[in-house]
């Protein structure tokens, strides 16, 4: 005899397999399919009815303020008299994006008021081919705050309904009639078209205002600044908007308007420079005038006219000395003149560079007028209470007191310089004891004649300059590339957009499924049972009982139940086939739980075994929880005993409780189980139960054991060593996976013998994989049945919807 008890796996494998998880979401196709479809429609009206965004570009260059200017075509190169540290590519992009400048680009493009045509799905702006326009009477500062809304839909030519569902507001106007909402007043014009009596065909017109603040804020925030080039002095200006006219628009005037600034604020520069050289030349030539007066009036007093002959010897030992002189004299006047403008002008103005390197002045000066520049341009886009100008007030406050402490340190070294050059002089003097004052005398005269003159024309120099740099100022940046739109849309990108759909179509299907299948802890099919399977050999599976079908299987019963049944027996022959044949087989059917079908088990298989011309012997020990009689109540009386009266009365012998059946002309004896008893495991534990068993093996080919369930009493346990064979049922969509160790752990520990599962209770309709997990049998075809064709099944099966 062939013992399956060594039935186990030296080697534990993995359970996973591909295919028949593939065929877990394969079985789901139509859903799937149906996600696709939803997946890509969506993803198609997303492109057909989603309003494109285009990418707008333009490119302009930054002029190195060195260069741009034409003061540089002059001597002197322009540089001395005002000077502008540069600012750096990365304070234009800010100037760029300053809310000032887009500010008064939005208010001059009017791209603060938008028009949209209201269409059958979508709303899209019209912002050049608006059909009507709105002009506004009232002051343009009240417009450029206002937020509205509202609605016009021509009703004629002449006439159209304007609507305000923030002000309830719905009323008829003519066209040009003058309209007071709320404090706005402002006329609606129509839009000259080629089209006679176009304007009452006109769909509605929505009219959107926002504050200019906000449209500048949402063009800052849309507006990307980038550098290339080598010297990073190009930069790339791009927009991204619905509507690529108005991104056009908008980026030709922004760099339009962000030269005139830049071209203004030098011009400032060089005017304010100009106008405090006239004022310092006038004046140097009131004392010009007077020094040689004073030249006149001594010469005619001391009645000389050149006295320069008469001092040659003493030109020529103090010609380097007088150099030296001149030069701190020079420079103490420029101070002096410095500081006179400094506490004669008002707060924050620019002053001019003089060129006085000594002591730090001219660097002083230099950051002095930058700091001003910068304050003045904050000014122009807010108030002194802004926390960027308060700082710059107080840098050039701290700026202002630095330049005055230089230049009196610088006036007190140039004096010390000074006096040690007279010391040398009047040594030198000494030496010419005998040269007359007068020679002294004129020439202080002449040396203060001398550094007027060089004042003034050092002055009227730098005025040409000036007047140059003012009439020519360059322009801040050179537009490289006018704005330009691609025509391809950045958003939607529509293949992009289709395969995000088509995938999403594809996941959200799968993802429900694998949820499903993840939660699902039911056993379905063979598949699940692997585990178990690896060390209990398996049977046969049992298909589902519809409600209308019969669950008792009949003498040449063709049907997929019995057929089931039959691969059962033919299995369970297998497992038996060497058995001593003069000695019945005891079969137990138990299962883990109660309704797993084990007495449904028990009862149709003792009548396949008898329809096979075998005496069997069905005994009902399930004696806590009977069922067997409800499927022999029509072929049996109600007896008086029972497999638990044989247990507990030894006067009861084995023919009082067996009772023979012929229903459908199988003959099954039967014992049932009788009264149910008190002490169940304790009747089951005496010697009447293996009494009965071995004096029916003598009797019978199979005696077939239907017990209680292993797992929720012991009572099989206990019986479990009477038997040959026991059949473990299983149910699908009702046994708990985690349940299959327990039937595992009973055969490791040789609590059952000859173990092997059936799988009862299959829905076959679920599945379509393959004959490995037994999803489909054909049951139904029998051997006997006609072959049909696949058209003719095709043809049978739209006759039978029909």
């Amino acid at each position: 005899m062939e013992e399956f008890n060594d039935f186990t796996v030296e080697a534990e494998e993995s359970n996973f397999d591909l295919k028949a998880e593939l065929y877990k979401y394969l079985a789901h196709w139509k859903w799937i399919i149906f996600g696709l479809i939803i997946g890509v429609v969506f993803a198609y009206l997303y492109n057909r009815y989603t309003i494109p965004k285009y990418n707008t570009q333009a490119t302009m260059i930054i002029v190195d303020d060195e260069k741009k200017n034409a003061m540089n075509a002059t001597p002197s190169g322009g540089g001395a008299i005002f000077s502008l540290e540069d600012d750096g590519i990365q304070n234009h992009i800010e100037k760029l994006k300053s809310k000032q400048l887009v500010e008064s680009v939005v208010d001059e493009l009017d791209h603060n008021v938008s028009y949209f045509i209201e269409g059958n799905v979508i709303t899209v702006e019209a912002y050049r081919s608006s059909p009507v326009l709105i002009k506004f009477i009232t002051n343009d500062s009240v417009v450029n705050t206002i937020s509205r809304d509202f609605v016009v839909t021509p009703t004629s030519e002449t006439s159209f309904r304007l609507e305000d569902e923030s002000l309830e507001y719905n009323a008829d106007h003519k066209i040009g009639e003058i309209i007071d909402l709320s404090g706005l007043k402002f006329v609606i014009l129509p839009k000259s078209s080629k089209e006679q009596d176009s304007f009452g065909k006109t769909r509605s017109i929505n009219i959107v205002m926002e504050p200019v603040r906000d449209v500048a804020a949402e063009y800052i925030s849309k507006l990307q600044i980038t550098q290339k080039g080598q010297a990073k002095d190009i930069l790339s200006l791009s927009l991204v908007q619905n509507t690529p006219e108005k991104s056009q628009d908008f980026l030709s005037k922004l760099m339009e308007r962000f030269n005139e600034e830049g071209v203004k604020n030098n011009q400032e520069v060089a005017e304010n420079t100009t106008k405090f050289i006239q004022d310092r030349l006038e004046m140097i030539t009131t004392e010009l005038d007077s020094v040689e007066v004073n030249i006149a009036d001594f010469k005619r007093d001391n009645r000389i006219m050149d006295v320069s002959s008469g001092a040659s010897e003493f030109q020529s030992k103090f010609s380097t000395a007088e150099q030296e002189i001149f030069n701190l004299e020079t420079q103490l006047e420029l101070l002096t003149s410095v500081e006179e403008l400094l506490r004669s002008q008002g707060e924050y103005e620019l002053l001019p560079e003089i060129g006085i390197n000594k002591g730090g002045v001219s660097g002083l000066v230099a950051s002095y007028n930058s700091l001003v520049v910068e304050r003045n341009v904050y000014l122009e886009g807010g108030t002194e209470k802004n926390p960027i100008v308060k700082t710059l007030s107080e840098q050039l406050d701290g700026l202002r007191n630095n330049l005055f402490e230089n230049i009196q340190s610088t006036r007190n070294s140039l004096n010390i310089q000074l006096r040690e050059l007279s010391k040398r002089e009047n040594v030198a003097q000494g030496q010419f004891s005998a040269f007359p004052g007068l020679e002294k005398g004129m020439r202080n005269i002449e040396r203060q004649q001398q550094i007027k003159e060089q004042l003034y024309l050092f002055l009227l120099q730098r005025r040409e300059e000036a007047a140059i740099s003012s009439a020519a100022t360059a322009a801040v940046a050179r537009i490289i590339d006018q704005p330009y739109t691609n025509n391809d849309p950045v958003d939607p990108a529509p293949w992009l957009i289709l395969t995000v759909g088509f995938l999403i179509g594809l996941i959200i299907p799968i993802l429900i499924i694998f949820v499903k299948n993840f939660l699902d802890t039911k056993v379905h099919h063979k598949g699940d049972l692997n585990t178990l399977l690896k060390h209990v050999p398996f049977l046969a599976e049992l298909p589902r009982i519809k409600a209308e079908d019969v669950d008792i299987i009949q003498l040449n019963d063709r049907s997929p139940l019995a057929e089931s049944f039959r691969i059962l027996r033919t299995n369970l022959a297998y497992l038996v086939q060497n058995k001593d044949k003069t000695r019945g087989d005891v079969i137990f059917v138990t299962s883990t739980i109660k309704g797993e079908g084990k007495t449904f088990v028990s009862y149709n298989l003792s009548r396949t075994l008898a329809s096979s011309s075998k005496k069997v012997l069905l005994i009902g020990a399930d004696i806590r929880n009977p069922k067997l009689h409800r499927y022999t109540q029509n072929t049996i009386g109600a007896k008086e005993k029972g497999l638990s009266d044989f247990l507990y009365d030894y006067d009861v012998n084995s023919a009082d409780v067996i009772s023979s059946t012929n229903d459908g002309d199988i003959p099954v004896d039967v014992i049932l189980s009788g009264p149910i008893p008190p002490n169940p495991a304790e009747l089951l534990m005496n010697d009447r139960l293996e009494f009965l068993i071995e004096e029916s093996k003598v009797k019978y080919n199979y005696i077939i054991v239907d017990t209680a369930p292993a797992m929720i009493v012991t009572d099989t346990l206990l019986i479990s060593q009477l038997a040959d064979y026991t059949l473990y049922v299983t149910r699908a969509d009702y046994t708990e996976k985690a349940l299959l160790d327990f039937p595992k752990d009973l055969k490791k520990q040789g609590k059952l013998n000859g173990l092997a599962v059936i799988l009862n209770d299959i829905d076959y309709s679920k599945f379509s994989y393959g004959a490995q997990y037994g999803y489909s049998y054909g049951y139904g075809y029998g051997y006997g049945e006609e072959n049909v064709s696949r058209w003719g099944r095709i043809k049978k099966r739209i006759s039978n919807s029909s």
